[in-house]
């Protein structure tokens, strides 16, 4: 197994999260893991409630939430919003992008921005439901989604670990900021790229590097790793400065500046256990 990373990319206002509830990750098993990225744990106990706030991954992610159900929630192309209240628990599978289209067949695009019941997609997954809510550890719960989801396996796809190189390839390298840069180094026509991103991750492969790249550039604001705004601009890909205020304004709700400042100030705070 791989162990999942620590990275809090994606995770909003990170060290203010986690004064309001737990996170921890668990890797996949090797087989499931070709579509399963990792296993993340939230928990919460709140006197008063916390709303928290995410940029997601264009992943599929399966929910187990107590309580609440099972769920599976489609690539989500707008920060995502939840309310934490009282005392609460989720369970969640990560998938990678395009690793949900690649299990079961499904146009990924066709629930974009939707939370299916889990049974919306498996008939089956009341029975996985109360199987998860019945073990009483993560480790369990891992062992018993991945032997479901072995029973729910397609044929293997070449198209799919096409699109799952391509996507780490976005992912990891913060100098690739243009589709082209992608099409030249894969060889392969944009219009082929845009029909495979569309039926297994269900977003267009500009929207996925635009993520990482706004990912990227929110993990290090939080962390008070920018002195220069124009020079982060331009390092992820952006024409100017202007340009990536105005997306991550629109995807996050506040400007570069002043989310840089807002976690100054959360840096500056010291917390009694």
């Amino acid at each position: 197994m791989t162990t999942p990373p620590e990275s809090e990319k994606g995770i909003l206002h990170p060290r203010e999260q986690a004064r309001h509830r737990s996170l921890h990750r668990l890797a996949a098993g090797p087989e499931i893991g070709r579509f399963v990225e990792w296993y993340w744990i939230v928990e919460w106990d709140l006197d008063e409630p916390y709303t928290a706030e995410v940029l997601p991954f264009p992943s599929v992610n399966v929910t187990f939430e107590q309580p609440g159900g099972a769920f599976v929630n489609g690539i989500c192309t707008r920060k995502f919003e939840r309310e934490l209240v009282g005392r609460g628990r989720a369970f969640g599978v990560k998938f990678w992008a395009g690793g949900f289209g690649a299990v079961t067949g499904l146009d990924v695009a066709s629930f974009r921005d939707e939370i299916l019941p889990l049974t919306a997609v498996f008939p089956d997954g009341d029975r996985l439901a109360d199987l998860m809510f019945a073990e009483e550890s993560d480790v369990r719960r891992r062992a018993v989604f991945e032997a479901f989801l072995r029973d729910h396996l397609a044929p293997p796809d070449p198209s799919y670990e096409l699109v799952r190189e391509i996507v780490t390839a976005m992912s990891a390298d913060r100098s690739v900021a243009r589709v082209d840069q992608i099409t030249e180094q894969f060889d392969i026509p944009i219009r082929t790229l845009q029909r495979l991103f569309r039926r297994y991750v269900g977003v267009g492969p500009k929207w996925v590097l635009r993520r990482y790249r706004l990912h990227d550039g929110a993990e290090l604001l939080a962390q008070g790793e920018v002195a220069e705004l124009a020079e982060l601009s331009a390092s992820l890909g952006y024409f100017d400065q202007a340009h990536f205020s105005k997306e991550f304004k629109q995807q996050i709700g506040l400007t570069p500046a002043e989310y840089a400042a807002r976690a100054a100030a959360e840096r500056q705070i010291t917390y009694q256990p």
